[in-house]
């Protein structure tokens, strides 16, 4: 199910979402059903409710209980009963359905209009009759108090066929050349006709006389509009006993009151394609009008619009349910569309669970995933001070950006720039300020962007005014500082030139050569134009000229791909710079690690002392910098032994690998230990510990006698 909102008018499409495969198994439809997502949350409200390829027209009986469609490939009718919710049954036809109608109150009084200008009669068990009329048909009406049916075609007579007595009826003579629909008026029983010629011919069925002639073709052109052909009648309905509406081919729609040789109301869809439907809406006071593209509704009595509906596919035929707000619609696809619309009306009483399940929709409202979000790029996070934030929570990562939290985007955007409202503010009434002052006398002054280019088009602009000054019939092309497409670009700061980009400094040599060959080309135009008879008389000379402009033009040439090739040069060595400070500040921070744990401490201890003072170190030449600690180390590593430096690094875990001859670059990495060595390590270490504290100190004793006195032992023991 698909809900959208238009004018504020919620719109509940039910027929949205994938629909399964006649061939599939039952089987692999509930498997289906279990994995897909869409497929579960899909509203069925009447099973196989579609065409194997294309609906030309549906109609719903007057009991309300049964939906007819007919529709091809191949030619067929499907009924369906809304109160089992399911398909009743399918009648195969040998043509194409123009259009059908239901005779009685349900589905038992059937008659069919084909293309092969056949009329077809079912009865509830299946076919009963068929009969042929003489020119191919268009559109028919039924007339109830004289069971007549009126066909209207591609011919000025309108046939009749008497079904009591089963035979045909003089037909009626018109002045039309064809006719494209016709209606008869449920209360007086009016008959009228559309023809071709955009004319309403309206028919007394008592008398068999014509009353009434509506030229409708001029009444639907309205100031603005453009005519390509004239407009002919393509839709016709009547609503009560005096308002009549009609479609004409270019898209307008005509509301008469019969008593009235002129509209009431002119209403256009704007979309210059045939109105296929009409329809009135008598609860709200409302109209239906469609065209292949667009289901427009709107107000009878001014037109305003109500609501519309656009489905994805092209509209063939629109049905509404008696006393509901539920359409049904006929479409260039083989499902055929259902839409419920609340505000027109309850849902009918054999889906009344719609009306629980919209209003349970509209209490818990859900929004849309980025309603609340704002996209940034990554620039402007730097900008906001933001960078921080990549890779949390907070921002969600979306193509060329992120996404983050509209509040918390507001809240940072004020703290960036608190004056911004102000900005803006001074920015509007500056720009109001001179609107105002377009009115006065203009003075030539360069914009506050892109004065460079203003000033360099300005120029160009001179030589050409000058150069069609002195043709005869020249005249001056618009430039890009008088054309208001391209104003944006020398108001807005967004569009400032760069001159320090890369594309701008390789670019600008061949730009620059082609300005000044333009140039130059002005001036020489501008000079034969004032020496036009010196040249016819001297030939020779002209054609020298002209072969030194050809040399000074590949000078020219060859003095641009230097230029490039030098911008190149430059960027290079700019960027090897950039990368060689990169990396000089990547040292700087490094910090080696130290290897010696007792000397670690000390080193620790003493780094405390010595950054609350600042201290200075002179680099020699030739020497490069790598850290603060880098030299002092490297030289008590090289005063050690091979022997002191092993055990140095094995007593750390840590071992530190130099290779000079691939560019100074130093790999570090920790010796992985087994878990039964820390054990080992671990009980050596607790060992040891426990040592320390039992041990005793002997120096106190102090003796000048031999080791073998026992005295003396005997006193250190007590």
């Amino acid at each position: 199910m698909q809900i959208s909102s238009v004018n504020d008018v919620k719109i509940y499409n039910l027929s949205h979402g994938k629909s399964l495969p006649e061939w599939l198994s039952d089987r692999k439809k509930r498997q289906l059903q279990k994995k897909d997502v869409d497929i579960q949350r899909r509203i069925e409200l009447i099973q196989d409710f579609e065409m194997p390829t294309v609906c030309t027209s549906i109609k719903v009986s007057r009991d309300g209980q049964f939906i007819l469609a007919a529709g091809t490939y191949k030619p067929r009718i499907r009924c369906y009963d809304t109160y089992q919710l399911s398909l009743k049954f399918e009648r195969c036809l040998d043509s194409d359905v123009v259009t059908f109608d239901i005779l009685s109150d349900d589905y038992s009084k059937l008659v069919f209009l084909h293309s092969d200008r056949y009329v077809e009669f079912h009865s509830q068990h299946g076919h009963y009759y068929k009969t042929r009329i003489p020119k191919f048909g268009r559109d028919f009406s039924y007339h109830y108090p004289s069971c007549d049916l009126y066909f209207v075609g591609s011919s000025s007579e309108i046939y009749r066929l008497n079904l009591e007595q089963g035979r045909f009826l003089n037909s009626l003579e018109t002045d039309a050349v064809e006719h494209n629909v016709c209606d008869i008026n449920p209360v007086h029983h009016l008959f009228a006709s559309g023809t071709s010629e955009g004319k309403v011919e309206c028919w007394d069925p008592r008398v068999r006389k014509r009353v009434g002639l509506l030229d409708c073709a001029l009444s639907s052109l309205t100031e603005g509009i453009e005519v390509q052909s004239l407009p002919s009648i393509s839709a016709l309905n009547f609503n009560g006993s005096l308002i009549m509406a009609v479609g004409t081919s270019t898209g307008q729609v005509l509301l008469y009151d019969l008593r009235s040789s002129q509209p009431l109301l002119v209403k256009d869809h704007f979309y210059n394609l045939p109105i296929k439907s009409l329809n009135f809406h008598d609860q709200m006071n409302l109209v239906v009008s469609a065209d292949p593209k667009i289901i427009k509704i709107w107000n009878k009595d001014n037109g305003k619009v109500f609501s519309s509906i656009q489905p994805e596919s092209n509209i063939n035929d629109v049905c509404m349910y008696p006393d509901s707000g539920m359409l049904f619609t006929a479409n260039e696809d083989p499902k055929m569309n259902t839409f419920y619309i609340p505000a027109l009306g309850p849902a009918p009483r054999w889906c009344s669970f719609l009306d629980n399940l919209t209003e349970e929709l509209e209490e818990s409202p859900e929004s849309t995933v980025y309603d609340d979000y704002k996209f940034v790029t990554r620039k402007d996070l730097e900008n906001l001070g933001l960078s921080h934030l990549v890779g949390s929570s907070l921002l969600r990562a979306y193509m060329h950006g992120y996404f983050m939290d509209i509040r918390l985007y507001h809240k940072v955007k004020s703290m960036a720039n608190p004056f911004a409202y102000e900005e803006y503010r001074k920015d509007k009434i500056r720009q109001k300020i001179e609107e105002t002052r377009t009115q006065r006398v203009q003075v030539k002054a360069l914009p506050k962007v892109n004065k460079e280019l203003a000033l360099k088009l300005m120029e160009e602009g001179d030589d050409e005014v000058v150069l069609s000054s002195r043709k005869k019939k020249g005249k001056a092309l618009p430039t890009i500082l008088g054309d208001d497409r391209f104003k944006v670009m020398f108001e807005n700061p967004d569009y400032q030139v760069d001159e320090q980009s890369e594309e701008f400094r390789l670019l600008n040599p061949i730009v620059s050569k082609v300005s000044q060959k333009r140039k130059k080309k002005l001036r020489q135009l501008a000079q034969s134009a004032a020496s036009q008879e010196a040249q016819e008389k001297d030939e020779d000379e002209e054609e020298e000229g002209r072969a030194s402009s050809e040399e000074e033009s590949s000078d020219d040439d060859k003095s641009w791909v230097e230029e490039v090739r030098e911008q190149r040069r430059l960027l290079k060595q700019e960027d090897r710079d950039r990368r060689r400070q990169q990396r000089k500040d990547a040292d700087r921070n490094t910090v080696l690690l130290e290897n010696n744990h007792v000397e670690g401490h000390k080193n620790a201890v003493t780094s405390e002392n010595k950054t609350s003072q600042p201290q200075f170190y002179q680099i020699k030449s030739g020497e490069e910098f790598r850290s603060f600690n880098d030299v002092s180390r490297k030289q008590k590593l090289q005063k050690a032994s091979l022997e002191e430096r092993l055990k140095l690094e094995e007593y750390s875990g840590i071992s530190n690998m130099a290779d000079t001859t691939v560019g100074s670059k130093q790999l570090t990495f920790t010796l992985k230990k087994s878990e039964q060595q820390r054990k080992q390590q671990q009980a050596e270490r607790d060992h040891h510990e426990e040592r320390k504290k039992l041990r005793r100190s002997a120096g106190h004793l102090s003796s000048a006698r031999g080791r073998g006195w026992g005295r003396g032992r005997g006193r250190g023991l007590h």
